[in-house]
């Protein structure tokens, strides 16, 4: 009977621990003092070696890969021929293995304005083994170029993988840092979470589609060896009808392909993937999301599916932040907000990735879904089953730093700070998992926020079992 005390006893304050250390762990309101030499963005020059296409007329260019299916078990490969359609043909074999496979691709192009694409190739590559190395081969003859990704570990509760974080990128100095930073960190992302607003190429005169195709040279030494799995921005919209363009996201689609169903409600701008233990989910802050709206039907019956048994951690991610407290796209998240936030807390998602203020925070854990008309509770309230919100629009972009922010800074924001960067989410297991925050700092990065994620369903679950310690709930 003693030892049966103790040992819920242990269980109750191992509990409190945690939800005590996911709380102090936020450096509650805290506005990093860092000031940066210069934030002021500039392109890098076009004969920059960053954009330099590869030897041999009308070699690939611009590959990149992303997950192909839901589970992991696909890779979709992309590629641009410049000049004209080429081989469609990806050769790929497993590591070690004498075996080679071959798989036959898809040609698109698209015209925008005065500009007409190249050939963009798009190859699905399916049935591959979990956690493989692989590589591939693009081209024939002398324009054949050699690649390799890693597929992911099996689905499961416990298997620890590591997602680097980009958003708002472009291709400035500052771009090329924060990815310079990103592939040389030490705890090596395997997958890219990309929140959104890839090559900025609409800030350019008629939509410059030429820097879309800059823009894939400069990200192909990363995105053509891991999958990047891709956001729509604002600068995906390209809707442009004073010269003509009015189909929105046409560069976007036609370069950048996702792995959805139509048949279940999915779309290229939002889906989902599994990955390792975790469920992610990508959302479109710039399609209808009202309560009739294909995403919403789609979002409301995506949910119950997520099975958190098989892959506890649940992530979103979207382009405009929930909550930020930068005056620039001040509350622009805020009509999102009121739709999804209710789901986000009922389901218990760990943490939402946005990107589009071009700097970085990170949230307490709130909620603002106790308002009603009558009761007046219309601040943002601590909820331990709220998401922690992470904006992370810091990547490079065109336009510089955002600098300026609401004073006082609000309850509901842990840590900001007006620097380029990158992050990493490293995933232990189904309880706990590692967020950094790298600052571009000079010519190297540094670690300037962190945090200990503790899983909100194990949480949830473990708070219920303890019953009926009902205090622990009001601390939590």
């Amino acid at each position: 009977m003693g030892i049966s005390i103790f040992r819920a006893g242990f269980s109750v304050l191992v509990i409190l621990g945690f939800v005590v250390c996911d709380l102090g762990v936020c450096n509650g309101g805290f506005t990093s003092g860092y000031v940066r030499n210069d934030y002021v963005a500039s392109d890098m020059p076009l004969d920059s070696d960053v954009f330099k296409p590869p030897p041999g007329r009308n070699a690939a260019q611009q590959v990149h890969i992303t997950q192909g299916d839901l589970e992991g078990k696909s890779v979709i490969i992309s590629w641009v021929t410049p000049e004209k359609p080429g081989s469609n043909r990806v050769v790929y074999w497993a590591e070690n293995s004498p075996i080679r496979n071959k798989a036959e691709g898809s040609v698109v192009s698209y015209k925008y304005f005065n500009y007409t694409s190249g050939f963009i190739h798009h190859c699905t590559i399916e049935n591959l083994e979990y956690d493989t190395k692989y590589f591939y081969v693009i081209g024939f003859g002398s324009l054949t170029r050699r690649f390799w990704f890693i597929t992911p570990p099996k689905i499961g509760p416990d298997v620890p993988y590591t997602f680097g974080v980009i958003g708002d990128l472009g291709q400035t100095y500052d771009s090329n840092k924060t990815l310079t930073h990103y592939e040389s960190n030490p705890t090596k992302g395997q997958a890219m979470l990309f929140v959104g607003d890839l090559s900025y190429a609409d800030r350019y005169p008629f939509h410059d589609n030429t820097r879309w195709d800059t823009w894939g040279r400069f990200v192909e030494r990363s995105a053509a060896y891991q999958p990047w799995i891709w956001t729509a921005g604002n600068h995906e919209l390209d809707y442009a009808p004073d010269i003509g363009e009015t189909e929105p996201f046409k560069p976007f689609l036609h370069l950048y392909r996702v792995p959805y169903n139509a048949l279940d409600g999915s779309s290229p701008l939002w889906y989902s993937i599994k990955r390792a233990s975790a469920h992610i989910i990508v959302l479109s802050s710039y399609s209808s999301y009202v309560k009739s709206s294909p995403q919403y039907k789609w979002l409301q019956s995506e949910l119950p599916r997520v099975n958190r048994d098989q892959t506890p951690w649940l992530i979103v991610l979207m382009h405009t932040p929930m909550y930020s407290s930068y005056v620039h796209h001040y509350m622009e998240g805020e009509s999102m907000r009121v739709v999804f936030e209710p789901w986000f807390v009922n389901y218990k998602v760990d943490v939402v990735f946005a990107g589009h203020v071009h700097a970085y925070e990170r949230s307490e854990r709130v909620s603002n879904i106790a308002y009603n008309i009558v009761n007046g509770l219309c601040s943002p309230m601590r909820n331990q089953d709220a998401p922690v919100y992470i904006t992370i629009g810091d990547g490079g972009n065109s336009e510089g730093l955002v600098t300026e922010m609401t004073e006082p800074q609000p309850r509901y924001s842990a840590y900001r700070e007006a620097s380029f960067g990158h992050a990493t989410l490293d995933i232990k297991n189904r309880t706990h998992a590692y967020f950094a925050w790298h600052r571009n700092q000079d010519e190297y990065s540094v670690e300037a926020d962190a945090l200990w994620l503790h899983n909100r369903q194990w949480i949830a679950s473990k708070l219920a079992k303890s019953a009926p310690v009902s205090h622990l709930s009001s601390a939590a």
